[in-house]
């Protein structure tokens, strides 16, 4: 039996590919800490493994954390040092009285990668984007302006590095914190087949396919298409969008479901026909196992969702990770990118997905693949053989 330590930030997206994971670790008999939020303590005790919060030392993100995401790479390693030096004395008592194995981090979750090197314990990222290196970074298509940003931005990064090595981090910039190199042992959540370049990456890298709770897919009691649309959950506060989307669909034999977040009132849609649905949650996997088509923000996890079950999609990404997400679905011929977010385009886009049916045999090409891969058995597999290495 080992002991393992699972950080992870506190990110649906991120947490779901682990949990059937943890599971399944939990099943061979290891003991698995998770540090995370009290939003995940109900989820992370039913599946057998230890919470521990680490609410009280997170910082408080600003209040327009969701317009700067992807934008201000200086912010993001502020959090990141401002997280560790925060947790740095709790973990320290932490790993000397529970003695971890191996420590397991979401691959945004860089204190867990800082705290690995720093007590020598091995270390596993888990990345539930894509996988990126210096030829799959490309992909992102940072514009002259974030670019522009990020050089203004060095006197504050280094100063966040420096408090770093004050502390005991052995950290050269930031591009050791933020990148993995071909040595770093890694899990992603998605297959060769759906990953760009991957065989520009070493062995070390394991692509186990999506780490997805299994439902049986069940037989639509209406045979309209069932159109389902989310942005996510971080930046999902786009109430005009929804409106163009309502707009566009709802004249057609559709049947739709709109999943907005919990920043907006739903109160704020009026006359809105039976045909459309629109909840402030809704469980995805679910919709999206009877679904025919998904507008998507292109977030890692629901596309992977959607792929599993064969769903095509019409792509909306909201910045450079989920645009490179996006690319890889172009590819795969499993999608079309949206225009533009107007009633128009909204309409056309999903008229085509649903009127070629290329887009739904690519889709399902790529849900034979991800089911041909048991996620949570190699994920687990490839975490044992690193301890016992």
């Amino acid at each position: 039996m080992s002991r393992i330590m699972f950080f992870c930030i506190p990110a649906h997206g991120h947490f779901n590919p682990t949990r059937e994971v943890i599971l399944e670790l939990i099943k061979r008999g290891h003991q698995v800490r998770y540090y995370l939020t009290s939003e995940f303590q109900e989820e992370i005790e039913s599946i057998g493994a230890s919470f521990v919060s680490i609410e009280s030392y997170m910082p408080t993100p600003p209040d327009d954390l969701d317009q700067k995401v992807g934008k201000d790479f200086a912010l993001l390693i502020e959090m990141i040092v401002d997280t560790t030096l925060s947790l740095d004395t709790f973990i320290d008592k932490e790993i000397r009285e529970y003695q971890p194995d191996c420590i397991v981090s979401d691959s945004l979750c860089f204190w867990g990668k800082l705290f690995a090197k720093k007590y020598q314990i091995p270390f596993i990222c888990s990345t539930t984007s894509l996988a990126f290196n210096q030829y799959t970074a490309k992909l992102m298509k940072k514009s002259l302006l974030e670019i522009i940003r990020m050089f203004k931005d060095i006197p504050r990064i280094n100063k966040k590095i420096k408090e770093l090595n004050e502390h005991g981090y052995q950290v050269e910039n930031f591009v050791s914190i933020i990148q993995n190199d071909n040595e770093t042992n890694t899990i992603v959540y998605t297959t060769k087949k759906f990953q760009p370049m991957s065989e520009t990456f070493s062995n070390s890298y394991a692509f186990i396919g999506p780490s997805i709770c299994q439902i049986e897919k069940k037989q639509k009691k209406n045979p309209k298409p069932l159109i389902y649309i989310s942005l996510g959950t971080v930046l999902n506060n786009q109430l005009s969008f929804y409106k163009e989307c309502i707009e566009a669909l709802k004249n057609e034999n559709y049947d739709v479901i709109i999943s907005v977040g919990k920043n907006i009132d739903i109160s704020q849609f009026k006359d809105i026909p039976s045909c459309i649905q629109i909840y402030p949650k809704v469980h995805q996997i679910e919709v999206l196992s009877k679904a025919d088509a998904f507008i998507t923000h292109c977030g890692m996890n629901s596309v992977n969702e959607a792929l599993y079950y064969g769903v095509p999609m019409v792509l909306f990404p909201q910045h450079s990770e989920e645009n490179a997400v996006a690319i890889s679905v172009e590819k795969v011929g499993a999608g079309l990118r949206l225009k533009h977010p107007s009633s128009r385009c909204i309409k056309e886009a999903v008229q085509k997905l649903l009127s070629q049916n290329q887009y739904q045999l690519n889709a399902l090409e790529m849900s034979y693949d991800f089911q041909q891969h048991h996620a949570s058995k190699l994920a687990a597999d490839y975490i044992e053989r690193i301890i016992h290495s």
